[in-house]
């Protein structure tokens, strides 16, 4: 009864904690990012402190340089992102347009041969009403994300809340972590501790590790499309590194946007087209053999599927701070999940009763001669 009780408390305490994050999700934005920023720089904080820099004193060093690289960066890029998005978003229509009319060209031959030359504008049609139903998908979950989170999502809670909540987390990190460990249960302590530090590694170990990854594939597809001349190829690269941190999803989002551009922009010049395509398949090729072995590792595991999910219905339910919930619970559950599977596999549950081993019974040498 013990132990289903316990389990009980915890299933309950889970409940509250899920109906409390819904609940106030319009006011946790800058609380939550607060605490996933402290966490990011408690190991520099760390660090510093080994080498002789007192913890007030590292976490404010920390805080005021962070804040103003973020700020520097802010400055840099959301105007030149925002007039690049401006501008591809005016000629994602004529864009559509040409691939159309390139499609059209090239494939009318080939239907009149195959006799089927009346279904190309069937063709087009359904191509482009797939398009315009993409593309209003999209919005309408970019509308949800951000009507989810507007009411925090504002130069204060930015710039104020979310490093002040980091500041004072960053501080009393560690006792924090004491704190809360001292309340585990005493007879479950060893296993909890355990599987918190399965937890916190799989966390760190994607969230940084893949925030690298994102931030070399950005720079190299940005850099590389630019050289070749290619539209909008800056934006491209750096949403391509971007949506990276979902594994796979980046490089294929970037090398279908660059494609069309390219296509539209370089034809008949498959020069150009292939150089385009090469540097996709090269910085695919870089991130499965080189970059996520050796910044990320194996030892996450956060298969790129559930990551996608948790980020599709965290972001769903709770708006912009689901998305930054995803990542962290996504890594809980599944360490959870593996260690469930664990302790089923070794329970009787699975395994079942062991069937007794009759050994024969000798009685007499002679009869067993006989």
């Amino acid at each position: 009864m013990t132990i289903q009780r316990q389990i009980g408390f915890w299933i309950a305490a889970l409940v509250v904690a899920v109906l409390l994050i819904f609940v106030l999700r319009g006011i946790l934005l800058p609380f939550v990012a607060g605490f996933a920023l402290a966490y990011l720089l408690d190991p520099l904080a760390d660090r510093m402190q080994k080498i002789g820099i007192g913890r007030l004193g590292a976490s404010l060093l920390i805080l005021v340089l962070f804040v103003l690289f973020f700020i520097i960066t802010l400055m840099i890029l959301v105007p030149f992102a925002a007039q690049q998005v401006g501008a591809f978003v005016e000629r994602v229509p004529s864009y559509v347009a040409r691939l159309q009319e390139l499609a059209n060209e090239q494939l009318r031959p080939l239907l009149d041969r195959l006799g089927a030359n009346g279904s190309l504008p069937e063709m087009q049609t359904s191509v482009g009403n797939l398009i315009s139903q993409g593309v209003a998908w999209i919005a309408a979950f970019l509308q949800g994300l951000w009507s989810g989170g507007q009411a925090l999502i504002s130069i204060f809670s930015l710039l104020v809340v979310t490093p002040v909540v980091a500041f004072y987390m960053l501080v009393d990190w560690d006792r924090m972590v004491k704190t809360v460990d001292s309340w585990m249960p005493v007879r479950q302590r060893e296993t909890i501790r355990t599987i918190a530090r399965d937890i916190d590694r799989a966390i760190a170990g994607f969230v940084r590790g893949q925030a690298l990854v994102c931030l070399i594939l950005g720079t190299f597809y940005a850099v590389g499309l630019a050289l070749i001349g290619l539209n909008f190829g800056p934006l491209i690269g750096m949403t391509a590194g971007l949506l990276s941190f979902i594994p796979y999803v980046g490089s294929l989002t970037g090398l279908i946007l660059s494609m069309g551009v390219a296509i539209v922009q370089f034809w008949p010049d498959w020069t150009m087209i292939l150089a385009t395509l090469g540097i996709f398949v090269f910085g695919q090729f870089v991130e499965g053999n080189i970059l996520s072995p050796k910044l990320v590792g194996d030892s996450v595991g956060l298969h790129p599927v559930w990551l996608m999910f948790a980020l599709l219905a965290f972001g769903a339910l709770f708006g912009f701070l689901g998305l930054l919930l995803a990542v962290p619970l996504a890594a809980a559950i599944g360490v959870i999940a593996r260690f469930a599977l664990q302790q089923y596999l070794a329970s009787p549950l699975y395994r079942g009763a062991e069937p007794a081993v009759i050994h024969p019974k000798v009685e007499d040498k002679a009869d067993f001669d006989a």
